[in-house]
């Protein structure tokens, strides 16, 4: 079933309890298919194109506290699986409404995503500023390169690069300028402080060879995190559930499962 609301552009499909999964920076909904299929059987999946991505109708600019308003709007109570951006909205719309996100699974994502005093395990400031200036020049080769680096340290890193590829042009391109806005939320958010206060349960799934969002970072915040749990995911990069999505899967299924 596909609904639009407010501009934003919602997939569901599944069955059994609701679960959201918010997809990263320049990419759409669609990069979740190999989880999806392992969660079809278990969850109905209500996957969204964020602002500006994929088949979204919303074109004016991608800003943290509206999206998540949007959202909360627009998607039932559930379980909100965020991946890389994604992950960063869905840890703030917990922090925000935790009656209506009822668990928070980041997926290679943190509450700060660059280097700071007493936080080593991110990225350098400037790669999120090169991307914003190299996106300005030349849009095409600066989507491809964060693509190799999402894929860099996956057991089968060209024929993902090649997948991630043909997902991409099934549904229009990014736009540039909200992009950008996505860039500078990945540079300027920092939600280490409010972590302790988080109320809902989390699981925090990183890939061991991710050059963009380090697995000890996840660790990290999973120390700061009331209930939380941390699983790092052997031989994948920046999107685990590609190479592993049964792994993936199964870490979910477990941390949601009924006690």
């Amino acid at each position: 079933m596909f609904i639009f609301l407010l501009l934003m552009h919602l997939h569901t499909t599944g069955h059994g309890p609701p679960l959201v999964l918010l997809h990263g920076w320049a990419m759409h909904g669609g990069v979740f298919a190999p989880l999806v299929d392992e969660f079809a059987a278990h969850f109905e999946c209500f996957l969204v194109d964020l602002p500006g991505h994929g088949l979204s109708e919303e074109r004016n600019g991608l800003e943290l506290d509206v999206t998540v308003d949007r959202l909360l709007q627009l998607l039932p109570p559930a379980p909100w699986l965020g991946w890389s951006l994604g992950g960063l909205i869905a840890l703030e719309a917990a922090l925000r409404a935790p009656e209506r996100v009822g668990a928070l699974i980041a997926v290679a994502a943190s509450p700060r995503f660059v280097i700071a005093p007493g936080w080593s395990h991110a990225v350098e400031h400037t790669v999120f500023a090169e991307f914003a200036s190299e996106l300005a020049r030349d849009y095409r080769a600066t989507i491809e390169r964060f693509l190799a680096l999402e894929v860099l340290g996956d057991a089968h890193p060209r024929e993902e690069m090649r997948w991630l590829r043909e997902r991409l042009a099934e549904r229009p391109p990014g736009d540039p300028a909200v992009l950008a806005d996505g860039l500078r939320i990945l540079a300027d958010t920092d939600l280490r402080a409010e972590l302790p206060r988080l109320a809902v349960r989390s699981l925090w799934i990183a890939g061991q060879h991710d050059r963009l969002v380090p697995w000890q970072g996840l660790r990290a915040a999973a120390t700061l995190a009331p209930g939380a749990h941390f699983a790092r995911i052997d031989r994948a990069g920046h999107a685990p559930f590609l190479a592993h999505p049964q792994a993936v899967a199964q870490a979910v299924r477990g941390f949601l499962a009924p006690p």
